[in-house]
């Protein structure tokens, strides 16, 4: 197909890569950033722009991957005298409704997984997650999904919102708590690899079991002894601490009504 990528950010990068290699044609890479556009459109082998008004119409899919706040500026501009095309934004949050009223072939094209632009990642196990405003779309848009992944489905904006919010648990918040721990550990001069197997075996767990069934630790069990102590640690930072006590609080109860539910 031929695609015009709007947005050169980690998400435009890895998802341009994995559709070139795919045997699709980039023809345009748009970004406000001259230099971002030209850095990705180089490594696709297509055109840069950097005014919404220079991409043209040699696309047939346009590829809208930029951040959320970004779209509804976009849009009347690249969808205006495109009836023909197919628009498709890559937002897990943002509603396929966005296009109401700019687009008349519109859909999502959701890949879940954290980008960056310094490290490839393999997009043949990336879940893609489609949806269209019509059939035809969702048909193109899955023909796509899949010549670049091998886990492609039909989800509606509401199932992708509970994803998403899913998905900021299991990455966003998890990789934060890594910032935590790498900080704690800084502070008595301790690496943060250290923690590397300790990390591996919760994901390992994670793949066996439900995660709720693999939780080990004090707050499991709520002992009090521990969790004050752990909490006292935290004194000097407020906001950690709170994180600490809510977070134990919340083990503890995910736990118990788990426990519950395996003696019924």
């Amino acid at each position: 197909m031929d695609i015009t990528l709007i947005g050169a950010g980690n998400l435009a990068t890895n998802l341009g890569k994995a559709l070139l290699k795919a045997g699709h044609n980039i023809v345009q890479v748009y970004s406000r950033t001259e230099e971002s556009a030209a850095t990705l459109a180089r490594i696709l082998d297509a055109e840069p722009v950097n005014c919404i008004s220079d991409v043209d119409d040699t696309a047939s899919v346009y590829i809208i991957a930029v951040k959320d706040s970004a779209l509804a500026s976009l849009l009347p501009s690249l969808c205006m005298n495109r009836g023909d095309k197919i628009f498709l934004h890559t937002a897990g949050s943002m509603n396929i409704n966005v296009f109401d009223g700019m687009a008349r072939n519109y859909g999502v094209f959701y890949p879940m997984q954290t980008f960056s632009k310094e490290r490839e990642v393999d997009f043949r196990v990336i879940p893609c997650f489609i949806e269209g405003s019509n059939d035809a779309v969702s048909s193109v848009a899955k023909e796509l999904a899949h010549t670049v992944s091998d886990h492609v489905y039909d989800l509606s904006s509401d199932g992708r919102r509970v994803l998403h919010l899913a998905a900021v648990f299991a990455s966003n918040f998890v990789n934060h708590c890594f910032s935590i721990s790498s900080e704690l550990l800084s502070g008595c001069g301790i690496p943060f690899d250290v923690m590397y197997p300790l990390i591996d075996e919760v994901v390992a767990k994670a793949r066996l079991m439900r995660p709720v069934e693999a939780q080990t630790g004090p707050a499991v069990r709520y002992d009090v002894n521990v969790i004050s102590r752990q909490a006292e640690m935290l004194s000097s930072e407020p906001l950690l601490r709170d994180i600490y006590e809510d977070m134990s609080r919340s083990i503890h109860e995910m736990s118990e009504r788990q426990r519950k539910d395996a003696m019924q």
